[in-house]
């Protein structure tokens, strides 16, 4: 590996006697790790799933894995089980000290990892607003919110700057996890040495000041922001972290917990993670609080949001959804999750998709570029409602009055990921159905890894027809 000269030059400069430590651990491979997704594995399950594993320390949920482990090809991965996620960026999040409830704005959102890890804080409760400026970087967002199972998102495609317009003093949380000049990650991306400069540092650093202005403006009185970068200029950390406190009025720097493998830095109340300390790559955290307490303000705080809402379903549409309500009585049993799905002032359509929305409502999507919207249902195709996979990803299998559930390890769960038809003669005796005996053997059934949701197939005439996304098969 080749490091830039000015970049080694500026970190010997920095670091002085430790400069070789750091400079050597660029020899040494990569800390890897998971982080077991709690809204679709409990506690027994994740014990059994990371026995033996190491845990990452500022991460309750977040464990090492070994370099010749490959969980991405797992099942388990498809399913949402887990995020792979590099260690030091489980960081941020828990300094950010999401509860259930909150309005909270990831606003550098893609590709995921601390989206799904703030998600699962809110344990299914409040709204997470998810924004990636990037087109195609919000794609592979939503994907991820999708596979995690998570109801209570919307992904948005928006310039910082244009959301502060829409949500003033609309967030109880907001997380910049800023685009920045990637020097915490040289040793995991030969991209990132490619790309750096010093230009490209002081380009990134003008980027960041923009994204921050725009987060104070979105912050609630006694809300809290966490800025946080993977890289170690100083421009882009300490002195931008300054910067935006002198530039910001009603805002101040806070105390936060610290873990171990966290240093303090040249700036009160933010830390680093350092790579040759062994936890994990590069990253830069402070974080500030916005004077006041919750609820203070002229504007209507409903839902976090200071304009209108999303409306549920008119009459008109309410009567358009029987085929939808047919769908939820033969599939799911008679409960908290059937009756979830029924509520219509929870229910409506997005791009012609029937979603639900989070139980504390949504702020009105109008005018903004919106690539999910809450959890999408399904479609209504020529009277038939048609299961989106992200309900299969979000239910829970004993919700299911039929469910054909493998283990991690049954080679035919590589049948259902690259998208074959299955016979049914082959699962029938996996195959429970279930919880009432009147229900028909043709129609849905959910596909299932160890317990946990997969996807969906439909019997009919003796077959299982594969409906595992095409975009998300695997061919093995």
């Amino acid at each position: 590996m080749e490091l830039p000269k000015a970049f080694t030059d500026r970190m010997r400069e920095d670091l002085g006697d430790e400069a070789d430590s750091f400079l050597g651990s660029y020899l040494c491979a990569p800390k890897k790790a998971l982080r077991i997704n709690t809204l679709k594995i409990g506690q027994d399950e994740e014990d059994r799933l990371t026995s033996g594993m190491e845990r990452v320390p500022w991460e309750a949920h977040g464990y090492y894995y070994a370099d010749t482990d490959e969980p991405g090809k797992s099942p388990l991965h498809s399913a949402g089980a887990y995020y792979i996620q590099e260690p030091s960026a489980m960081a941020p999040v828990n300094l950010l000290d999401v509860r259930p409830g909150m309005c909270v704005l990831d606003l550098c959102a893609a590709p995921g990892g601390k989206s799904t890890q703030i998600a699962a804080r809110l344990m299914g409760q409040g709204v997470l607003i998810a924004n990636e400026i990037v087109p195609e970087r919000a794609k592979i967002l939503s994907q991820n919110i999708e596979r995690m199972g998570i109801a209570n998102a919307v992904v948005t495609n928006h310039d910082p700057a244009d959301l502060k317009a829409v949500f003033p003093a609309s967030f109880d949380r907001i997380l910049v996890d800023a685009p920045c000049s990637g020097e915490g990650m040289f040793r995991k991306d030969d991209t990132a040495i490619a790309e750096w400069s010093e230009d490209n540092v002081r380009l990134c650093a003008a980027r960041q000041a923009d994204i921050l202005d725009a987060a104070a403006v979105m912050l609630k009185p006694g809300g809290r922001l966490v800025y946080s970068t993977c890289t170690f200029s100083k421009e882009e950390d300490e002195i931008q972290a300054a910067r935006f406190l002198a530039n910001n009025t009603g805002l101040h720097s806070t105390v936060m917990g610290r873990f171990a493998g966290m240093r303090t830095c040249d700036m009160e109340n933010a830390y680093k993670i350092w790579p040759q300390d062994g936890y994990g790559e590069g990253h830069f955290m402070a974080v500030f609080e916005r004077d006041g307490r919750a609820g203070e303000g002229e504007v209507d705080m409903a839902c976090g949001y200071a304009g209108r809402l999303e409306k549920g379903l008119g009459n008109k549409e309410k009567q358009s959804i029987s085929s939808y309500v047919d769908f939820l009585k033969e599939s799911f049993i008679d409960g908290d999750l059937r009756q979830k799905l029924l509520d219509a002032k929870r229910l409506f359509y997005f791009k012609d998709r029937l979603c639900l929305m989070p139980e504390c409502g949504l702020p009105s999507l109008a005018g903004l570029r919106v690539i999910r919207a809450g959890l999408e249902l399904g479609e209504i195709r020529k009277g038939r409602f048609i299961p989106a996979h992200a309900l299969a990803l979000h239910v829970d299998t004993s919700d299911a009055r039929s469910c054909i559930d493998l283990s991690g390890d049954d080679a035919r769960l590589r049948d259902y990921l690259n998208g074959q038809t299955l016979r049914c003669g082959e699962y029938e005796n996996l195959c429970y159905e279930m919880k009432d005996p009147a229900s028909e053997n043709n129609g849905w059934c959910l596909m299932a890894v160890s317990g946990v949701s997969l996807g969906w197939v439909k019997r009919s005439n003796g077959m299982f027809k594969n409906h595992y996304p095409k975009g998300l098969r695997i061919n093995y």
